[in-house]
């Protein structure tokens, strides 16, 4: 346990975290870290961009973690888009800082990895810098770009190395993460904690099934996450065409939940598969619809095919099936099979018409369904659940401050009107 979370004064330890890539809340993962980190007694800051549709305001203060929030537009155009957004960012994040104040610990989420700019000002000032790797850069630049080992790769190379040589503390989403931060990062072991990403238990209730939203079809199908290049959607797609047309099954229905920049090209790819009948897409929906749509699942999809990064990843789509007692059909992937063990069903790498024959097999074996979901159940509420993580996350967070003088308690900043998230 963190036993330093308030200093010989008495006064709280600050905590300041970075995020780039999504807003707070939204980001389960770093809310989780939040409301963890301000129950073990700890004042906790964020700095985020704003969200399109929610986390909209420039401040606020949920559940007592405050955050700052700057507008921020996504990427478009290749690198010079990118070069803006993340310039953008690093400026919003310093200004934000300097109000924010001193803080005892920066904890920085990648990606991108240049979060250490900021961490690196505020080292100078007394902080210790914990790294949070979400990503794996160089795997996610190989996998959604394409482009080989050019001149941007071995520039995001020496973005990781130079982010891992700043932080005291890394934090790592699985083991796989961790053997390359102690491997490339050249960091020690003794210094690289796993905290394993794990699903929000209150958010994943299952409730009564609704036949209806299987749309006159005996089976559902679903699938929940993101939509970009890496992500996998194309091969769930060929493999339910696969399904129809090589195996026979016409007896489902199959929904798509989530969003990203593949979204329109995967609308596209389904008519043009001559699925638009039987699948739909629904875009980002309501916590309350999503959790209706997996309680009436009778199979869910992790197409995420075999590439540098999705190999070694722990994919939180995955996760969340297995809190709402899912079976499922996955690809074999290394972190694949670390968080599902036997409560999915895996085919060969990329193997689209292996992946169609497995939905078919699940689909005609209700009793192994309803094993494998109660196994996924019992995992995550055990040995993957965030129980386990937040032991880390304050583990880490205690070698991070050892023999670390506390900053005055002075909070000059306080955000916004308390709201409830």
């Amino acid at each position: 346990m963190l036993g330093d979370a308030t200093s010989r004064d008495g006064s709280n330890r600050r905590a300041l975290i970075l995020v780039e890539n999504l807003s707070v809340p939204f980001d389960r993962r770093v809310w989780q870290e939040c409301t963890t980190l301000r129950d073990a007694g700890w004042t906790v800051h964020v700095i985020c961009p704003q969200g399109t549709k929610r986390d909209t305001e420039p401040e606020a203060e949920i559940d007592g973690v405050r955050i700052h929030r700057y507008p921020l537009r996504a990427a478009t155009g290749g690198p010079a888009g990118y070069l803006k957004e993340y310039g953008a960012a690093l400026w919003h994040t310093a200004r934000l800082a300097r109000r924010v104040g001193p803080v005892d610990v920066v904890h920085a989420c990648n990606p991108p990895d240049l979060l250490f700019l900021p961490a690196l000002w505020l080292k100078r000032r007394g902080a210790r810098f914990v790294f949070d790797q979400h990503d794996l850069v160089p795997e996610l630049y190989l996998s959604r770009f394409g482009r080989g080992e050019d001149l941007l790769y071995r520039a995001v190379c020496a973005l990781e190395r130079r982010t891992y040589r700043a932080a005291d503390i890394v934090l790592a989403t699985n083991e796989s993460y961790r053997d390359v931060a102690v491997r490339r990062g050249g960091r020690r072991p003794e210094d690289v904690f796993v905290v394993r990403s794990a699903p929000a238990i209150d958010r994943f209730q299952p409730v009564p099934p609704e036949p209806e939203l299987k749309r006159g079809k005996p089976h559902l199908l679903c699938y929940l996450g993101v939509m970009g290049p890496q992500d996998g959607v194309d091969y769930a797609l060929r493999a339910l065409a696969k399904l129809r047309d090589d195996v026979g099954r016409t007896d489902w229905h199959a929904v798509f939940v989530g969003s990203g920049d593949a979204f329109d090209a995967m609308v596209e790819l389904a008519g043009r598969l001559g699925l638009s009948d039987q699948v739909q897409f629904t875009g980002r929906i309501p916590d309350a619809d999503l959790v209706r749509y997996l309680s009436t699942a009778d199979v869910c999809l992790s197409p995420d095919p075999r590439n540098p990064l999705n190999d070694v990843s722990t994919m939180n789509k995955v996760l969340e099936y297995m809190a709402m007692g899912r079976p499922i059909v996955s690809f074999d992937l290394k972190e694949a099979r670390v968080s599902a063990g036997e409560a999915a069903v895996y085919a060969p790498a990329n193997d689209e018409a292996e992946f169609a024959g497995l939905i078919a097999l699940l689909l005609d074996d209700p009793d192994q369904r309803a094993r494998m979901g109660k196994i996924g159940q019992e995992r995550v509420s055990g040995p993957l659940s965030w129980r386990n993580s937040q032991a880390s996350l304050l583990a880490a967070y205690a070698a991070a401050c050892r023999d670390h003088t506390p900053v005055p308690a002075a909070d000059p900043v306080r955000t916004g009107k308390r709201q409830r998230s």
